[in-house]
């Protein structure tokens, strides 16, 4: 312990040991003790001696640190001492008081190299990845630091290393979710350093719901209200999102644009910004210009610029522009967004021309704006940035292009005065002492005529008044005079660019320049002096400007023919001459800045002499003027053909795009009337449905009318289904037929009882006793027959009204027929075939349908064709079963007629009887007692038939 305490600074006995010998004897401790508390006190000695013996510690100690970092993971004391030494090894973020001017250099170099060291073995980054995991505050945060150094030293070999390891990058993306705000704001800064120039880890970073992380973190912060961490979270969201069009999509997918929107939200009193609210606003909108920046493909571009305009970003962000108290930097900044947000958005600059800014009267955006712009006591930047936003606002605009130069035109300029219009404000720069303000006036006024021929044309009408009782000049011609008049560079190169722009694709534009006599000899002589180096600018621009005078001259003028423009230049400057001299603004060095992005940056109001859009032109001109000038009278002549051919060849393009224009208009009328007649066809699939269900109804009542057919003899038979007409079965008939048959035999049996009466009367002649005998049999017989005759006359009343329930039955079963005959072609077969008729030109589907419905009502036709012939059978079965009764009827008559008979021989017979009795009588023959006793037999006989009868 003694030993410890000298390396602490405690007293000891003895000379002191030097810091090597120290550092040594430490790493002898860690490397040999056996107890844990030895070599923890070693490793925290080493600790406290890493920031001043840094190369010592380095030097001797780190093998003996990773080992501890390998073998002692249980104690995490030891591990966090380990991991500190080490940061304090690698990193070079020493305090300022340690480090010497002169030794910054050395410094680096150093832990460049400790690092390089640690990760020869690429397994030390994979451990430390793995303690990171730890929960462990001592050992999460030091190993996050660490970690973050190695990434600053050597950042592409870390990250290669991080990115083959197994879930490397996602377990660093879990130190955003520590509720440790140290841990998570210093993982923060990790993901800073390990997305720095890596697509692939940013792509991972990405999907694994950084963007969700990072805008909460932002959001409970305070969005641009927060402090520091909000600036690393959004440093750390322009790493992921910058020059990355795959995470740009996935930011805009999944409506994280919306969520930037409260950023902008600032209050009314916008005093006393401090300086991290202007870091952060800063960068927030600089996070929006990465999303609509004219360097990404441009179908990402516009969709992340409609996004903005629908959230309402860009309404947001219009109203910084226009509120007050906002620091400059933050409203330059705000321009260049605004601009970026609009470029080639024609929704977005209809909105901004749309938007006024506060004051009384109101005035548009634009115009407050150029005030800006021309006015010269500006700051430079935020006059580079209006610039900027003009610039987008007209880019593929001509919308807004017209309306900036019909404010120029002299129909619709304000004769009042009253109120201050972008063409005038544009006049007016033009032609100010201030030099910046005719060059961005001149720029200005140049991207109102990009690509658009017809304002080229109209602006040739603008008159300006110059002075009071001269007449006035054409806005070409009062161009032309400033450049002859010798002004600054700046202010010529700027009309140089407008007249060079004007001129080109504009041969009536060529012509009016041609006719001023005075512009030709300007312009050669310009090209032909031998001037310093400074206006080898303009003898460039003034080359480019001859050239196209020659290139779009349509030959009107006699005296400024191509071919009489092309000696001219031949004879006072010399063709290469004149070709050297047009070379000389692409090798200019501005006009290579210029040429690389569309914002203007320039360093100093002195270097601002490109427009970017003016080097697309030259690009374009060069090429073709240098080929102009060396080509005969007869190349010409052809190149005229070919330029005829090509603008009729525009012509048809144009011819063509129209068509195409009124097509699409027709297919969206198609489209329309698709959409209606898809409604229709719902509509009328749903009328097809009904009559598909109301022929279903007929089916149903059509089996019903088959069951009621059957039904009678389902109940009487059920294997003699197959006769069944109108309720009629034959087993009625056969019945029928054995009942007359039985009648019949009754009938011969009567007949047999009246022959047998008459034998036992033929015997009472000849016999008192047999014809007392006779008598009363007779009288038996009699009775019996009345009997019969009344039960016959019943059963003929029941067979009549079975008749008659049949007859009914038949007529009822007629009616529904007719009825189902009636309802089967009204409302199945006509409307089908009317509906089928309309939706057939529309839907073929439906079409088919009808076909199957109408050959199901076919189908239901032949059925009811059939039951009609069953009907017309069965009718005709009912005649023939009606004659029957009609013989079996007057079968019936003659046999009642028979009994008639009948009982008048049992009349005939009882007379006789009774005449024989007093006969008998009076012979004194006694009968009495016989007649009692048969009286008697034939009361016990008539008193058994009462009761049978009642059985």
């Amino acid at each position: 312990m003694n030993f410890l305490r000298g390396v602490m600074g405690g007293p000891s006995a003895g000379p002191q040991p030097s810091g090597a010998e120290t550092i040594q004897k430490l790493c002898d401790r860690v490397a040999s003790s056996t107890l844990l508390d030895d070599r923890r006190d070693a490793v925290r000695a080493l600790k406290s001696l890493s920031k001043k013996y840094r190369l010592e510690v380095g030097i001797q100690a780190m093998e003996h640190l990773i080992h501890v970092l390998q073998t002692d993971r249980s104690d995490s004391e030891i591990i966090g001492y380990a991991l500190d030494t080490l940061y304090n090894v690698i990193s070079n973020d020493l305090e300022e008081e340690e480090q010497e001017e002169n030794s910054t250099k050395q410094v680096d170099d150093l832990g460049s190299q400790f690092t390089e060291i640690f990760i020869k073995q690429q397994e030390n980054v994979t451990l430390l990845l793995t303690l990171v995991e730890e929960f462990d505050f001592h050992v999460r945060w030091p190993g996050v630091k660490l970690l973050t150094s190695l990434l600053k030293q050597q950042g592409p070999q870390v990250q290669q290393i991080i990115l083959v390891s197994p879930m490397g990058v996602s377990r660093l993306m879990d130190l955003l979710a520590d509720s440790r705000e140290v841990i998570r704001n210093d993982g923060v800064l990790l993901l800073q350093q390990l997305t720095k120039s890596n697509a692939a880890i940013q792509k991972i970073v990405a999907f694994e719901n950084a963007f969700e992380r990072l805008l909460d973190i932002i959001t409970e912060e305070g969005n641009s209200d927060g402090g520091i961490v909000v600036e690393d979270c959004l440093l750390l969201l322009q790493n992921l999102l910058k020059n990355n069009n795959s995470n740009q999509n996935f930011f805009k997918e999944g409506s994280y644009i919306q969520r930037m929107k409260p950023w902008f939200e600032v209050g009314d009193d916008n005093c006393g910004w401090s300086a991290q609210k202007v870091t952060n606003l800063h960068l927030m909108l600089q996070l929006v210009r990465v999303l609509v920046s004219p360097t990404n493909p441009p179908g990402a571009t516009s969709s992340c610029q409609k996004a903005m305009f629908h959230c309402g970003l860009l309404q947001q962000l219009c109203t910084i522009l226009m509120a007050t108290g906002v620091p400059a930097d933050i409203l330059t900044e705000t321009i260049n967004t605004v601009s970026e947000v609009i470029r080639g958005c024609q929704m977005n600059q209809d909105y901004f021309a749309s938007v006024n800014a506060p004051s009384n009267p109101p005035r548009p955006a634009i115009v407050v704006l150029l005030m800006s712009m021309v006015n010269e006591r500006q700051p430079f930047v935020l006059r580079c940035a209006v610039l900027y936003c003009f610039q987008c606002f007209l880019y593929k605009n001509q919308k807004g292009q017209g309306e900036i130069v019909s404010t120029l035109l002299p129909s619709t300029i304000d004769a009042t005065g009253n109120s201050v219009s972008a063409g005038q404000l544009l006049c007016g720069g033009l032609f100010s002492t201030d030099s910046l303000s005719n060059w961005c006036a001149a720029v200005a006024l140049a991207h109102a005529l990009q690509e658009n021929a017809t304002l080229k044309e109209q602006l040739l009408r603008v008159q300006l008044a110059t002075s009071i009782g001269n007449p006035p000049v054409s806005l070409l011609q009062q161009c032309t005079n400033i450049l002859s008049q010798g002004s600054k560079v700046q202010t010529r190169v700027g009309l140089l660019m407008l007249l060079c722009t004007w001129l080109s694709s504009c041969s009536i534009a060529v012509t009016h320049f041609l006719h001023n006599p005075a512009n030709i000899p300007f312009l050669t002589g310009q090209i032909a002096e031998n001037l310093g180096e400074e206006e080898q600018l303009v003898q460039g621009l003034c080359a480019l400007l001859l050239g196209i005078s020659i290139y779009y001259n349509d030959n009107s003028l006699e005296n400024y023919r191509k071919e009489k423009l092309k000696q001219l230049i031949e004879k006072r400057i010399g063709r290469e001459n004149f070709i050297e001299k047009l070379g000389f603004i692409s090798k200019h060095e501005l006009y290579s800045r210029a040429a690389q992005k569309p914002q203007p940056s320039f360093s100093s109001p002195d270097h601002m002499m490109f427009d970017h859009e003016f080097t697309k032109l030259v690009k374009e001109l060069e090429g073709v003027i240098s080929k102009a000038i060396y080509k005969s009278s007869e190349e010409d002549k052809k190149e005229e053909e070919v330029k005829k051919t090509l603008e009729q060849h525009d012509n048809i393009v144009t011819h063509y795009k129209k068509v195409i224009r009124e097509q699409d208009q027709e297919l969206e009328e198609l489209k329309q009337r698709i959409n209606t007649l898809t409604s229709q066809n719902e509509q009328l699939q749903a009328t097809v449905t009904q009559q598909v269900s109301q022929i279903q109804q007929h089916k149903d009542q059509y089996n019903l009318l088959k069951v009621q057919l059957g039904k009678d003899s389902q109940h009487q038979n059920s294997h003699s289904d197959t006769f069944q007409m109108n309720g009629f079965q034959t087993e009625e008939v056969s019945k029928l037929k054995e009942e007359l048959e039985e009648w019949k035999n009754k009938h011969e049996l009567l007949q047999g009882q009246l022959r047998e009466k008459d034998s036992v009367i033929e015997k009472l002649k000849s016999s008192q006793l047999e014809v007392g005998t006779t008598e009363q049999s007779s009288q038996t017989s009699k009775s019996g027959g009345l009997e019969l005759n009344n039960e016959l006359q019943k059963e003929l009343e029941m067979l009549r009204s079975q008749i008659q329930l049949q007859s009914a039955e038949i007529s009822k079963l007629q009616m529904e027929n007719q009825k189902l005959q009636v309802m089967l072609p009204n409302t199945a077969a006509d409307p089908l075939l009317g509906e089928s008729n309309t939706t057939a030109a529309h839907n073929s589907e439906l079409e088919q349908e009808i076909r199957e419905l109408k050959s199901q009502v076919k189908a239901l036709s032949e059925e009811k064709e059939s039951l009609k012939q069953h009907l017309d059978s069965a009718s005709s079965t009912a005649a023939i079963l009606q004659d029957e009764k009609s013989k079996l009827q007057q079968e019936v008559a003659e046999s009642k007629k028979e009994q008639d008979d009948l009982l008048v021989l049992l009349a005939d017979q009882d007379q006789k009887l009774s005449a024989l009795k007093i006969k008998l009588k009076d012979l004194g023959v006694p009968v009495e007692d016989e007649d009692d006793i048969e009286s008697g037999d034939q009361g016990d006989e008539d008193e058994d038939g009462d009761e049978e009868q009642e059985d």
